[in-house]
């Protein structure tokens, strides 16, 4: 076989060889690496819960007995964020990269599709430095969900089709009350403004995510009654009563330009702190 043949067979050959190679590589995904991550913590995790409480400096006893009545610890809260990126595929590689120290159990698209990030029963970090009612430490306790969402745009309806059925899963399999489904803001009214104004917060609620008024029309207030009060009652923090008041319009008025309390938004107050008592 002449020499120049066997050259171009071998090239041939190392061309085919890399792209087979790249194709597998592709095949992998583009988070192979982080999900391997991934695995590796939650390994880690379990290491962790299956160490017996044998050797704590608090356990005096000569002889250990171990319970048997214990389960997991479950989320009693979801909290819906928009992602404030352009894109899905950005905040997908916001939530692999470590030093973004932030990350969602749930990611949902413009267009539906609906990312599980992160097993239900494991702490993400969504809620950052934020309080409801008594609750301090709402990572420990919620279920994160992030819309994508440039913070501005309206929200699609496939994605608001993909949030309603996320949210009728997870209420039924981790009983989360219905007062329970709240926004980023919220909870954090000083520093967050998501989910935004346009976010269907009435909707959700007739379908049994989140209370909300019924008709103010006919409401008296009696003379005793305290508009922040009421927030306090529902679960604002309301040290910064103006950011409160915002979060509050922001959620049940689609409106947060204002931080005055007018007559319609103390009887709407009314209404809803006699819910939540």
């Amino acid at each position: 076989m002449p020499q120049i043949i066997k050259q171009i067979i071998m090239q041939r050959s190392v061309i085919y060889i890399f792209l087979i190679s790249l194709l597998a590589s592709c095949a992998k995904g583009r988070y192979t690496s982080t999900n391997k991550v991934y695995k590796q913590q939650v390994k880690a995790f379990s290491k962790t819960i299956r160490q017996y409480p044998i050797k704590d400096s608090f356990n005096t006893s000569s002889e250990w007995v171990g319970t048997t009545n214990f389960g997991m610890r479950k989320p009693n809260f979801v909290i819906i964020h928009h992602t404030a990126q352009i894109s899905c595929e950005q905040t997908l590689q916001t939530f692999t990269l470590k030093r973004t120290q932030v990350s969602a159990h749930y990611v949902i698209c413009r267009d539906g599709t609906i990312q599980h990030m992160l097993n239900d029963y494991l702490r993400a970090w969504h809620a950052g430095n934020s309080r409801w009612g008594n609750l301090t430490d709402v990572n420990s306790s919620s279920i994160g969900i992030e819309l994508d969402n440039n913070g501005f745009e309206p929200f699609a309806e496939a994605q608001i089709n993909s949030l309603v059925t996320l949210l009728s899963y997870l209420k039924k399999a981790h009983g989360i009350p219905i007062a329970n489904f709240i926004g980023h803001s919220d909870i954090a009214p000083t520093r967050k403004n998501d989910p935004n104004v346009t976010f269907p917060w009435k909707e959700l609620a007739q379908k049994g995510f989140g209370l909300w008024y019924d008709d103010t029309s006919k409401v008296s207030l009696p003379p005793e009654f305290d508009d922040l009060d009421a927030l306090r009652i529902i679960g604002y923090d309301i040290r910064d009563s103006s950011a409160a008041i915002r979060a509050f319009k922001r959620h049940f008025e689609q409106q947060d330009s204002s931080s005055v309390i007018d007559e319609r938004d103390k009887k709407i107050l009314y209404n809803l702190a006699r819910k939540y008592r």
